[in-house]
């Protein structure tokens, strides 16, 4: 059996094109794919770290990297529970904010690009 002769072959392909073509984009705006997500994800009341790992698919200790550099972009910050100290939760700052309603544009038009053509 051949790997283009499966199913998933090609959903993986199309979702690899779709995220090269949104890293493209993101690039103008100084993000990434990844993190335009993240910050898409964030809440006004924040948002704990694990679900964010879950929204992304990763463990916890490899979504640190993304969120250390949102924070040192200035996008983000992060507050430990009070009441829980293993608990933390991300906000963003008002830079983040701006940058997450462009996260949000960017992916309504590129979903607006293929409804249109599919």
């Amino acid at each position: 059996m051949y790997e283009e002769n499966t199913i998933d072959y090609y959903l993986k392909s199309a979702w690899q094109s779709a995220a090269n073509k949104y890293n493209q984009i993101a690039s103008q705006f100084g993000i990434t794919q990844a993190t335009g997500y993240v910050l898409i994800n964030i809440y006004r009341e924040g948002t704990a770290v694990s679900q964010i790992a879950n929204l992304l698919g990763v463990k916890t200790t490899s979504l640190s990297r993304i969120l250390n550099n949102l924070e040192e972009m200035g996008l983000i910050y992060r507050q430990v529970n009070d009441a829980d100290k293993r608990s933390v939760k991300v906000f963003l700052t008002p830079i983040g904010v701006e940058k997450r309603k462009i996260a949000k544009q960017v992916v309504k038009d590129f979903n607006a690009y293929l409804d249109e053509h599919l």
